[in-house]
């Protein structure tokens, strides 16, 4: 069975052809210019100063197979305008663009998320203000409110945004069928439903410790359920403390996971990017994932059929959630901005995701967004956290040197090396540490 990895490690330009077209259905040169002064109404964004800018654009390698052709058709369509694109895994392109900030080489754009890590950029003087730009072109009326509002950090409005995520958990259902599991309602119901699937053989939760951020998921869903919306909102923001009986249980509960052999041998190490090789496999049942993971299933040509998904029965009914955007360089031009939110007009288009549609986390975070066709659980998804609400996930919420901590903590557990009590002193200490500075 092949595997497409959502972001495999390489590092590749693209710069712009011959100006063929990609495909024989209308997406070259005029299909390009159409649906790109389709975009520009609605976002502001125009190609009229007739001054000619090269622009330079750091993303994820994940999206390539789209975004590849994509910016061949932009570029053949824009005799003014030249994109180049360089593509990172995920936690590549968060070094590159530290390394960058730190040395002021950042590309004119670049891929990032919402919360702390997108607030680095804005703390450091790095992004382009959009407020007034935004405001100017309407893009409230463009975009929903709650992606603008999980961009604007610091006061600004730091970033484009293009995509708003939430989380569940996706299991095998004709596992879950052949060893007559009910989907779980209540933390109890999913230990349970562990404890059948380890019995049976299978491992229960596809998980990946390198990075720290795919266990992370898991993690931040014990601590709801134990702290509940109130004190977690309030944890989360540093209004209460991290060391308390709720932090406690979660680890708790997260070490008893590891002992018991819930998650994968060795996952420690492995790369968070290759957990769907297990349920995609059917020696793995579950794996946390946002709703992005109906284009891995469609990427990876696995049965749609045997994949569904269910809120973690965490007690709220709150989703983990966040937002991704493309920040802008601070010292763009307005040739240089006008360019590249044509661009991201282009790439972020109906058209574009239309014929793209895997290569996306869908819907896009705009007010007329459609639901994408043959990803059966996207709608769910966003219809549940509308009822359910969300909660910022957790490494948007921690500032870096905070997330680096919990990460270690939870190595520490499972290598037997740290109790729980004492990861959620660390995590405390490292709030403190954080504020003080």
């Amino acid at each position: 069975m092949r595997f497409n990895r959502r972001q495999y490690r390489s590092r590749r330009k693209y710069i712009r052809g011959g100006g063929e077209t990609a495909s024989e259905e209308g997406t070259g040169a005029d299909a390009a210019e159409d649906a790109a002064a389709a975009e520009n109404a609605d976002t502001g964004s125009a190609d009229a100063s007739g001054e000619s800018v090269e622009v330079t654009f750091w993303t994820l390698n994940g999206r390539m197979d789209a975004i590849d052709p994509l910016t061949e058709e932009f570029n053949a369509a824009h005799d003014n305008i030249e994109v180049t694109v360089a593509y990172y895994d995920t936690d590549g392109i968060k070094d590159a663009c530290k390394v960058a900030a730190q040395a002021g080489t950042l590309p004119h754009m670049w891929f990032n998320w919402g919360g702390s890590l997108g607030q680095y950029y804005v703390d450091n003087g790095c992004t382009y203000d959009l407020t007034a730009y935004a405001e100017e072109n309407k893009w409230s009326d463009t975009f929903n409110a709650g992606a603008l509002n999980l961009c604007t950090l610091g006061g600004q409005l730091s970033g484009y945004p293009t995509s708003y995520n939430v989380l569940g958990i996706y299991y095998r259902k004709d596992i879950f069928e052949q060893y007559d599991i009910a989907v779980p309602t209540t933390l109890d119901e999913f230990d349970a439903a562990c404890a059948t699937l380890k019995e049976n053989g299978i491992i229960p939760v596809s998980t990946a410790g390198l990075y720290g951020w795919h266990v992370m998921r898991l993690l931040e869903q014990f601590v709801e359920t134990y702290a509940g919306v109130e004190l977690h909102d309030k944890m989360n923001s540093f209004e209460e403390s991290w060391d308390n009986e709720a932090v406690v249980k979660a680890f708790t509960k997260y070490q008893e996971y590891c002992e018991k052999g819930y998650f994968p041998d060795g996952f420690l190490t492995a790369d968070p990017n290759d957990t769907i090789m297990a349920t995609g496999s059917g020696t793995a049942a579950m794996d946390v994932q946002g709703q992005w993971y109906d284009g891995n299933i469609l990427q990876n040509e696995l049965d749609m059929n045997n994949f569904g998904w269910f809120p973690f029965p965490n007690g709220t009914g709150r989703m983990s959630a966040f937002a991704e955007m493309t920040q802008f360089n601070k010292n763009l031009s307005d040739a240089e901005l006008a360019a590249c939110v044509e661009y991201m007009d282009y790439l972020y288009s109906e058209e574009a995701t239309a014929q793209y549609g895997q290569y996306y986390n869908l819907p896009l975070p705009r007010n007329d967004a459609s639901m994408p066709e043959g990803q059966p659980n996207v709608p769910e998804m966003i219809e549940t956290s509308g009822k359910g609400g969300t909660f910022t996930i957790t490494d948007q919420a921690f500032p870096t040197e905070v997330a680096d901590v919990l990460f270690a903590a939870q190595d520490a557990i499972y290598g037997g090396t740290m109790t729980p009590e004492q990861a959620a002193s660390d995590v405390q200490a490292a709030i403190e540490a954080y504020l003080a500075k």
